[in-house]
Parts: C-alpha cells; sequence; structure tokens
C-alpha cells in the first residue's frame, strides 16, 4: 500500500500545536514522532534546519488514495514554518510506513526530579523506585510533554500534590497532567471542552493504570461554558457545566490567558481555603500575560506563591485565601 508521507522537524514548543492545528482540520491518518540528535539528520543540506532548537522529526502518514487534501496540510502549517518553528515540510511516497516501535531514538522526556514521559512503544527501565512513568500515545490534543508549559505544570504538580488531595485538572488535553496528579496520590477530575481531547483524556487514564482515580468530563468550570470552544472549535450541546463550591484543593489550569482571567471568580469558590486546599496551578500563557493575570487573581483573594519559566513561558503558584 502506498502512503502520503509529509515530515519535517520541530521544535519541543511545536509539537501540540502540530496536534492542535491537526485535529481541528479532522487529520484521519497516522502521526509518528521521533526524537533528534546530532547524528539522526544531516543539517548541512537543510539550511534553515540550522537551530539546536529543532528536537523533534515530526512523520504524518497518509493513504495515498485518501480524499484529505494535503495541500491542506502545508497550509496548516504556515504559520509554524514563518516563525520557525518548524522546516518546511516535505511530501514523499513510500510503500510501507514505519512501526513506532521500529523508530530510533523515540523521545523520552525527563521532566521534574520524578517524570518520566514516554511514548507507549518506547522500552524504558525505570532507573529508581522513584520515578513516575507516564506513557502516551500519538493524540490530536493539546499535552504532549514537550510544551513548556506542559512541562512548567508537571514541575508544579509534583512540588504541590500530596496523597488524597481532590484536584481539577481544567482543560485536560491529552491527559498527561491528570495522570500525573492521580500518580502522585491524588483524586482527579479532568474536564475539557473538546470532545477529542476528553476521550484523548480518558484514554490516556486506562493507558497509565489510574481510572479508579479519575472522572474525565466533556464541559467546563463555571462561566467558561460560555466562553464557546477555546481553540476556535464546536462544543458539543452534552458538554457539563460544572458549578463546584468548596470542592477542590487543587487545580492545574493549562489553557489560554484570556480564559484564566475569565474564570478567576469560579476558581476561587471551586478551590477549598483549608490547611493542604487552595492551590492554583495557572498556565498556558507567556510572561507578557503575568501583570494581567496576577492582577485578575489578586483582586480574586489569590496570593502569589512562586512561579517558573521556561524560555517565554510561565506558570503561576496561586493560593486561595479567606475573603
Amino acid at each position: 500500500m502506498a502512503w502520503i508521507a509529509l515530515s519535517f522537524e520541530a521544535t519541543s514548543e511545536a509539537v501540540d500545536w502540530v496536534y492542535t492545528l491537526l485535529a481541528g482540520a479532522n487529520y484521519p491518518g497516522d502521526i509518528q514522532i521521533q526524537g533528534l540528535d546530532d547524528s539522526s539528520h544531516d543539517r548541512s543540506t537543510h539550511p534553515d534546519r540550522g537551530s539546536s532548537e529543532f528536537a523533534f522529526a515530526v512523520h504524518l502518514y497518509l493513504p495515498d488514495a485518501s480524499r484529505f487534501d494535503v495541500e491542506q496540510m502545508h497550509g496548516l502549517f504556515s504559520s509554524l514554518y514563518r516563525t520557525r518553528m518548524i522546516t518546511a515540510p516535505e511530501e514523499t511516497v513510500v510503500m510501507e510506513k514505519p512501526a513506532a516501535s521500529e523508530l530510533s531514538n523515540s523521545p523520552i522526556t525527563r521532566i521534574g526530579g520524578r517524570f518520566v514521559v514516554l511514548p507507549l512503544a518506547a522500552s524504558y527501565e525505570p532507573e529508581s523506585d522513584s520515578e513516575i512513568l507516564i506513557r502516551l500515545e500519538p493524540t490530536l490534543a493539546f499535552g504532549s510533554g514537550f510544551h513548556p508549559a506542559t512541562r512548567l505544570s508537571l514541575q508544579l504538580l509534583e512540588r504541590y500534590v500530596i496523597p488524597s488531595m481532590k484536584v481539577l485538572d481544567l482543560g485536560s488535553g491529552s491527559g498527561i497532567l491528570t495522570v500525573a496528579a492521580a500518580k502522585l496520590g491524588a483524586q482527579v477530575v479532568a474536564l475539557d471542552n473538546d470532545r477529542i481531547a476528553a476521550e484523548s483524556t480518558q484514554s490516556t487514564v486506562n493507558l497509565n493504570g489510574v481510572a479508579s482515580q479519575v472522572t474525565v468530563m466533556e464541559g467546563s468550570l463555571g462561566q467558561g461554558s460560555e466562553l464557546g470552544h477555546w481553540m476556535g472549535g464546536e462544543v458539543a450541546e452534552t458538554a457539563s457545566r460544572l458549578d463546584a463550591c468548596d470542592r477542590f484543593d487543587l487545580i492545574v489550569a493549562n489553557i489560554f490567558a484570556r480564559v484564566h482571567i475569565a474564570l478567576a471568580t469560579d476558581f476561587r469558590q471551586a478551590l477549598r481555603c483549608s490547611e493542604q486546599g487552595g492551590w492554583l496551578i495557572a498556565a498556558g500563557f507567556t510572561a507578557d500575560y503575568e501583570p494581567e493575570i496576577t492582577a485578575a487573581f489578586t483582586q480574586e483573594g489569590f496570593a502569589v506563591v512562586e512561579c517558573e519559566r521556561l524560555d517565554e513561558w510561565i506558570a503561576i503558584v496561586f493560593r486561595r485565601t479567606a475573603l
């Protein structure tokens, strides 16, 4: 069987945007991600590959007889190419696509002190009993573990989640943060207003053996249900509105800045003000939005505890105070 292969190199940040763009285009093919090192490709023959920021090779495979518009895919990624987040996509026809297990140098990502994020097919032997493995399938949902905002969120979850906590993962995407919180001992509600994301979260939860600790819902928190689809898609009529009050000890939200600001009151109402509770990990935005977001949450009775930065991205830990 012949396949159309579209291949390019990508920065860590770009990988999640590739997934998101493909989801919006209803992409029907396969995706394979391969980690790069200096010996895995020849930069000298590709002038736009001179940056060490390109960390992954992305391979998209479509049956040659597919009616899906390959030209549409080129247009889909044009903004990522213009901003040098990916190299120019190269189209070839291959008679056989490699199995995921045949890819050399499959990406295994260490994040924080304990998390190891790895693809489903990767072979890995834990180096210590303290390591927490999170396996991910290729999915058209945000949250691969490569994006700086996801990495920052994982680092902060490791510091703040304690066993028996009640955690809300708002905008759960691939489910990576949901699984991380569950493997740290929390009971988690995973909430996303995108059907593909909710399905991906459930799949990741099942794959990692934490289904007994997680409830996955398609919907949003409070006023978030009035904002429509955060990525510009359509929200299903069956999507739920979660009106929580003093229910969660910790909320992690890796979402757009404008959604954070719109939900500041809902975050406060949903969090318990207790000795172990009241924590909010806010991520998904660049440092440009820090003053605006901090002002919105401070007005709602949150205090800034700490923040972490990676490149231009930032994650802030707030804590609810009694009002």
